[in-house]
């Protein structure tokens, strides 16, 4: 089993509504280095932080499992979709997606000042300057580090 975390704006996917779901397709993603970590490294029973981006309260805000593994984004071939992509053919996809199930929320929402403070998470790409990958790999040391403060977050 890895672990992972994936980013989503709540104001159009929030734990909130995967919990409400129940499981859901993790469409969308349309940065490459995202898109082969999906197709190729996130595995059915992996387990994944949600994570809260380009909103008021950052953080980590729940915690899925993955139910299925990659598949082609049929949104990409859909023109009435968001995720459109025009030069993406069905014969040879471009961008995958996984299912995702809903585990938990957090306690609390664990913010991103609260993870950026850790020193055991020097390495996560999250806190480091510049990254803006939707889908990252997260250490199992990294995980346990995180789910340990959980309860003190703010």
């Amino acid at each position: 089993m890895a672990y992972w975390l994936f980013k989503t704006e709540p104001d159009t996917f929030s734990i909130d509504t995967l919990r409400a779901q129940k499981n859901s397709c993790w469409e969308g993603v349309r940065n490459y280095q995202a898109r082969n970590m999906l197709r190729d490294d996130v595995k059915q029973g992996d387990l994944v932080f949600i994570y809260h981006s380009s909103c008021k309260q950052v953080g980590i805000a729940g915690i899925a499992r993955v139910v299925k593994e990659s598949y082609p984004d049929h949104f990409a071939f859909d023109p009435q979709s968001d995720y459109c992509d025009a030069k993406s053919d069905p014969s040879n996809p471009r961008w995958m997606m996984v299912d995702i199930e809903f585990v938990r929320k957090t306690e609390r929402l664990i913010p991103l000042a609260l993870l950026k403070s850790m020193p055991e998470l020097s390495e996560l790409p999250l806190v480091k300057r510049g990254n803006r990958l939707s889908v990252m790999p997260v250490s199992e040391i990294e995980w346990q580090a995180i789910l340990t403060k959980e309860t003190l977050a703010k």
